[in-house]
């Protein structure tokens, strides 16, 4: 009893000098209210809609919880300024579509908001950012395919085939290849889990999310059966996944040091991290491309996209320039590298290969040429290309630096004739290519069309005379389907001849198709005013349009356009 009793008075007096010292520590103005100390703080990113964060705030008492929404429109650095207040995050969730291009964005056209996984990369690995996320216990992710496991980048053949050339058995090259593609894959799963490092709990979809409303109902029923017990207690909450199991969400933990992941974390970051000087970073580059050709090639994009920002003047600093002498040197590691690239069987991984190569200085810019040219010529051998073959090879000439790199490359004239095969040429600057390519617009065959509009996208029509030839030939089409996709191609060029429009008004007045119509319509709608006859032109198009399918009102609004011109 005076055990207890003295146990008691100390006790006591322990707690009235703790006060006694936090009341003077308050008066002095150090000490916050200690009603706020015991605030959680709910951070919010609402790219898309704010469905899902409005049922947390309804449910999460104001005394309890604090919410932050870190997005502040139109601005792009809201990030940064998120960091700057210092700003620490118990839980965070982020509402937005999420798709191709790992990042967030919204459904609205006049909504610039976005959130790239490349930022929140840097955010994580550069130490820029201390107090954001390191508190972090929950994170929740209301985006389609953020928890999806699946891989995007995809262990090509050649990947195996460098394993056997490095003297590998063909079984063994095969289970290394399928290793490296479940450890480098970044699924973006994985690429969630390396961002949020350390974070106990991970929400996020499989598959395709539930829309903001639906999400809100869902939220609304598992806190209207759980209350609140479950969040923030840094474990996936059952009652949670149960109530989103056929949407397909799925809990998963950040990354930590001890990760099966965490060396591919730790290549993430040394592209991520901004603290690092280039010269570093080159050396760690140079270590990256010492591993098997495969390993650097599940990197590649990040290669590319740091050695093309790679300024002059970034490498005439005297620690830089020592550093990529030093990859230049390195003929073991180059010869290696190009091998690869030789026998990727991709073009399009072949050419993007050679560029770095160039960059890094392995290639000379004759030497690169010699490489394209071989990869394109390996495409004109066969019977026919695509269009995005096409596509890249107006894309790597978009400077035109590359004009008449396949001139001395024999073409057989079946293969010449192939359109596919004559965009690579028209692309490289072949005069006689694009004339061939011009021919393939008007092709009664969908696929010969679909290729001139993928050259004529890099490459429009310069010439008045090209155009009035063009659509002369477009007027003349059999096909209705085919002469609305060529229409919808010619409308890019901004006619401004009289002849070629007056040619479109004749067809509008004979065609018996409402679709081509329509793209007559959006054709005018888009050429130069001044060359039209406003008024003769609404009378064609009063008397001889046709009943189009409900919410096709391109004739409409080109009658209102000139109306009003």
């Amino acid at each position: 009893m005076v055990v207890s009793l003295l146990w008691h008075e100390a006790n006591t007096m322990r707690l009235a000098t703790r006060l006694l010292g936090l009341l003077c520590l308050s008066a002095a103005g150090f000490v916050p209210q200690l009603a706020a100390a015991e605030k959680q703080t709910v951070c919010t990113i609402t790219i898309n809609s704010a469905d899902e964060q409005k049922v947390f705030r309804r449910f999460l008492p104001e005394d309890k919880y604090e919410f932050v929404e870190l997005v502040e429109r139109n601005r792009s650095e809201w990030l940064a300024s998120a960091c700057q207040a210092k700003v620490s995050c118990d839980m965070l969730i982020v509402s937005g579509h999420y798709g191709e291009g790992n990042e967030f964005f919204a459904e609205a056209l006049d909504v610039r908001d976005s959130l790239s996984i490349a930022e929140l990369e840097r955010v994580s690995c550069s130490g820029s950012c201390p107090s954001l996320f390191a508190n972090l216990k929950e994170v929740y992710l209301f985006g389609c395919d953020t928890m999806n496991p699946h891989a995007q980048h995809t262990v090509s053949p050649e990947i195996a085939r460098s394993f056997v050339r490095e003297g590998r058995s063909p079984a063994e090259a095969a289970r290394l290849a399928q290793s490296l593609g479940a450890q480098r894959g970044e699924s973006s799963r994985d690429r969630m889990r390396l961002v949020f490092k350390d974070v106990p709990v991970i929400y996020g979809f499989s598959s395709a999310a539930p829309l903001g409303p639906v999400a809100a109902s869902s939220l609304n029923r598992y806190f209207q059966s759980a209350g609140r017990a479950d969040i923030g207690t840094r474990r996936p909450s059952g009652r949670l996944l149960q109530q989103f199991a056929q949407q397909g969400m799925v809990a998963a933990r950040g990354m930590s040091a001890g990760d099966s992941l965490a060396a591919m974390r730790q290549d993430v970051c040394m592209f991520a991290d901004t603290r690092l000087p280039d010269a570093k970073r080159l050396e760690s580059v140079h270590e990256l491309l010492r591993r098997p050709p495969a390993e650097s090639r599940l990197l590649l994009d990040r290669i590319e996209r740091y050695a093309a920002a790679l300024g002059q003047d970034t490498r005439q600093q005297p620690e830089v320039a020592q550093a990529l002498e030093r990859i230049v040197g390195d003929a073991p590691t180059r010869e290696r590298y190009l091998a690869f690239a030789r026998d990727a069987d991709e073009p399009r991984t072949r050419s993007r290969m050679v560029d770095v190569a160039h960059t890094l200085g392995w290639l000379s810019r004759d030497e690169r040429r010699a490489e394209l040219a071989a990869t394109f010529g390996g495409l004109l051998a066969r019977k026919s290309s695509s269009g995005t073959d096409v596509d890249l090879a107006c894309t790597l000439n978009k400077k035109r630096d590359l004009d008449g790199l396949l001139d001395g490359v024999a073409v057989p004239a079946p293969q010449r004739e192939d359109i596919g095969n004559a965009g690579i040429l028209a692309c490289m600057g072949s005069v006689e290519a694009h004339a061939r390519v011009l021919k393939g617009l008007v092709s009664p065959a969908d696929a010969d069309v679909r290729i001139a509009q993928t050259y004529l996208g890099h490459r429009p029509i310069a010439s008045a005379d090209e155009l009035r030839a063009v659509t002369r030939a477009i007027t003349g089409m059999g096909s209705p389907e085919a002469q609305a996709r060529a229409l919808d191609t010619l409308g890019r060029h901004y006619l401004a001849d009289r002849e070629s429009l007056d040619m479109l008004k004749n067809l509008f007045a004979s065609t018996r198709s409402w679709q081509v119509q329509n793209a007559i319509a959006g054709v005018l709608i888009r050429a130069e005013p001044g060359a039209l006859a406003a008024a003769d032109l609404v009378r064609t198009l009063r008397e001889h349009r046709l009943k189009a399918s409900s919410g096709d009102n391109m004739v409409d609004a080109l009658i209102q356009r000139l109306k009003l011109s």
